[in-house]
């Protein structure tokens, strides 16, 4: 007899790390591409995930020129609308009644007026889809490691400035391999002291080194990937005793050639050493995947039962900056869709 599974599109669930560019559907990029003149390489004009690896340089410059090219099409208000509109959809059509959206607004400040207008439209967006979809949502600023450590302090500013509309967190992307994280402790105080959330990516491309580093020099509640943890035991347990949420995202790492296949993602590690989790799509332009695609991955894959997928949901609402009410609902959905007859 075939087993029967409960749908995970409708487990509720709070979705962690999502970055703004990335969240684009594939055909919405290549229509914006066509509004723009834009030229698509193949790898984003075919509709099927592009063949990336950014274990090495090159790898990596590749994946960031996509990004790129993808984000140039993103030139007026109505287009920041769109994709924030169309992301929220999608969210709520794989069951996320949480979302925490994550964008450096220096990457659109050029077409749209300057660096506080562009996160003004973000935030308005982000406002309006919420209302329109019924999808909690807030946003995450993140600044770049790429770049120097006095515009992420700019942007904390900023980021803080905005807490009262809809930012609740501070990021730092792109790649960890560069840069080191305590450059930015100075941004991360100013994030911290105004009342935000500190979310720095760490533990991807690199080792367990700077998921500590995240933990000691930028003091991180939350950290982006944190996969690679599960190489080093004693910091597994510190993340654990510290109740730090490891934003993980299976597929975009199986992607990017930081495990090689599904089964070789620490998932199984990190949730039995008690490390809370927040399944992520991270990009699913570039991964082809979505929410609840993550979880599908844990129960094919890791053999999570439904149970754990709940205690996994529920790990996702505990780590986010959602208001009482919101984890409340979401918490007891869960554990009505664990009580609910499979079938």
């Amino acid at each position: 007899m075939e087993h029967v599974y409960r749908d995970l599109t409708q487990l509720p669930k709070a979705h962690l790390h999502l970055h703004f560019t990335g969240s684009m559907r594939p055909t919405t990029l290549i229509e914006l591409a066509d509004k723009y003149g834009v030229h698509l390489p193949e790898a984003l004009s075919s509709g099927t995930p592009p063949k990336l690896r950014a274990t090495d340089e090159r790898g990596w410059f590749r994946f960031q020129r996509l990004y790129d090219i993808a984000r140039s099409c993103l030139r007026a208000p109505e287009d920041i609308q769109r994709l924030v509109r169309e992301a929220a959809q999608e969210d709520v059509r794989d069951g996320s009644g949480w979302l925490e959206i994550q964008v450096d607004p220096t990457s659109y400040a050029p077409h749209l007026g300057g660096l506080i207008p562009a996160l003004e439209i973000i935030l308005d967006a982000v406002e309006a889809a919420s209302r329109e979809t019924g999808l909690g949502m807030r946003v995450l600023v993140a600044a770049n490691r790429m770049k120097h450590p006095l515009e992420a302090r700019t942007l904390a500013r900023l980021a803080v400035r905005f807490a009262d509309r809809g930012v609740v967190g501070f990021g730092l992307s792109n790649d960890e391999r560069r840069g080191l994280a305590r450059d930015f402790d100075r941004a991360f105080a100013i994030a911290r002291e105004g009342g935000l959330l500190a979310a720095p990516h760490g533990g991807e491309l690199t080792g367990p080194a700077s998921v500590r580093d995240c933990l000691d020099d930028l003091r991180a509640s939350r950290v982006g990937h944190g996969v690679r943890s599960a190489e080093d035991p004693r910091l597994l347990r510190k993340l654990a005793e510290r109740g730090v949420t490891c934003e993980v995202c299976p597929a975009s790492n199986v992607a990017l050639g930081v495990y090689e296949k599904h089964e070789d993602v620490p998932l199984r590690t990190l949730f039995d050493a008690g490390v809370p989790m927040a399944l992520g799509a991270d990009d699913p332009l570039l991964f082809g995947s979505r929410l609840a695609a993550q979880y599908e991955i844990a129960r094919r894959h890791h053999d999570f039962t439904d149970p754990e997928l709940a205690e996994l949901a529920r790990q996702s609402v505990r780590g986010s900056a959602a208001p009482e009410d919101i984890r409340e609902k979401l918490l007891s959905g869960i554990d009505d869709w664990l009580a609910a007859p499979v079938g």
